[in-house]
């Protein structure tokens, strides 16, 4: 778990060790992250779990994220803070994945898409995108600001626009 708060803690600021880590908690997006990961990794009841929850409570009221502990999030991850809501269900992401202020990811409720999306590696997900259903967003995919994604997305891809469309790139 160590190595996966570094590899935040770099993505974030470009900084390691304890004085990284210090300026990282000053950083809300950071902050946030470092407390689900400890969250992620305490499923016990001890006092420090209980401790961790709280201060996740705490978090997520003060800057709006909303992130599921439940979530198998890889390491990297960035969070833009921008103390604006970010909502992140119970899904599966991949390594060093960047999600900006107001996105929602979650789970579709009926139909073909009925289920939770998995992301790729290396994704981007801009302001105000929307990925939701059982789909696939493939590795080094782009999407672009206040885009609705409902469907599965191929490897080395920008979506654009509400309904997105996609724009296949191999570089």
């Amino acid at each position: 778990m160590i190595s996966v708060i570094a590899s935040d803690l770099y993505r974030h600021f470009g900084l390691k060790g304890t004085k990284g880590l210090v300026k990282g908690l000053s950083y809300p997006g950071f902050r946030y992250t470092f407390f689900l990961r400890k969250v992620s990794q305490r499923s016990g009841k001890s006092i420090c779990s209980f401790f961790y929850k709280m201060l996740l409570r705490r978090y997520r009221f003060k800057y709006g994220f909303e992130i599921s502990p439940e979530a198998k999030i890889g390491e990297g991850f960035y969070l833009t803070s921008h103390c604006s809501p970010v909502v992140i269900g119970p899904i599966k992401m991949g390594i060093n994945c960047n999600v900006s202020h107001c996105v929602t990811i979650g789970r579709g409720i009926a139909g073909e898409r009925k289920g939770r999306p998995t992301i790729g590696d290396n994704v981007w997900i801009g302001p105000g995108s929307i990925i939701v259903g059982k789909i696939n967003i493939g590795n080094d995919v782009l999407i672009a600001p206040n885009t609705f994604v409902n469907f599965d997305v191929p490897d080395h891809s920008i979506v654009i626009g509400s309904p997105g469309k996609i724009i296949t790139k191999e570089n």
